[in-house]
């Protein structure tokens, strides 16, 4: 009997999501219910969501309102040097959160900008400041892809008609391409406060991990690991799966109007 390759790939793929959902489930089945209770109530725990919620709001927030002129730039416009600047906001994708860390320590650090920034009055480095910049870097560049992607699945006509009316360039885009997009943007959204949520290299790098200052969720279960305390370290992670699962449930459920 012959072997399709369909079924070959068909095969691969429920194994390789049978060895993630066992690796997942182990989270929830290992630990002691009691013991999870206990952790998720403590005040390192209310802590760091509280701030992880916070920081990743606030990071959300300014992405989205630099991601949509850049995407929107990288979709409709045509300029010099359009294909460097889609590759350098997509480069904190590329290398490892650590290094993306590193270079916001040395841009934020002892430097002309960092020292600027400092005189007015705003400190960055190892500060809840430096969480929201963390953040910031990391989830923009997936806002921007998205967002990019979103414009582009939009057909120019629409704005063109709107410019033929006689109105101008920007309200077109409010008017026209905004509410068309409205959907994508808000995918958007969830994946970038998602990826903000979940940061963690570059949090450790540029705010530091100190306990109960600029302890985030995976700060927490980083530190929780090194104590040796894995039922709080098992905590923090249930959280970080709760918030992924839900944002790829959003995500995906508007993916299924074809919107990006």
């Amino acid at each position: 009997m012959q072997i399709r390759f369909k079924d070959i790939c068909l095969v691969i793929s429920v194994l390789f999501t049978l060895i993630l959902f066992i690796a997942i489930s182990s989270l929830f089945v290992v630990p002691k219910p009691h013991d999870v209770i206990t952790a998720l109530t403590s005040p390192e725990m209310i802590y760091s969501l509280k701030l992880s919620l916070i920081t990743a709001f606030i990071a959300t927030t300014c992405a989205m309102l630099i991601a949509i002129p850049i995407g929107y730039a990288l979709s409709r416009g045509s300029f010099r040097g359009k294909k460097i600047v889609k590759s350098i906001v997509d480069l904190p994708m590329a290398f490892p959160e650590l290094v993306l860390g590193l270079a916001l320590l040395l841009l934020f650090g002892n430097t002309a900008i960092g020292k600027i920034i400092e005189t007015m009055g705003i400190k960055v480095v190892f500060t809840k400041t430096g969480i929201v910049v963390a953040q910031f870097f990391t989830g923009l560049p997936y806002a921007v892809r998205i967002i990019c992607s979103t414009f582009n699945s939009i057909n120019p006509r629409y704005e063109l008609v709107s410019r033929s009316l006689g109105y101008g360039e920007f309200e077109t885009f409010k008017n026209v391409t905004l509410p068309l997009a409205k959907n994508g943007i808000f995918a958007s959204t969830i994946i970038t406060f998602a990826r903000c949520v979940g940061a963690f290299g570059a949090v450790l790098i540029l705010a530091g991990g100190s306990y109960m200052k600029t302890e985030i969720l995976p700060i927490t279960l980083y530190l929780n690991i090194s104590y040796g305390n894995i039922g709080m370290a098992i905590s923090s992670g249930i959280v970080l799966i709760l918030v992924s699962f839900l944002a790829i449930a959003i995500f995906e459920w508007f993916e299924r109007d074809n919107v990006y």
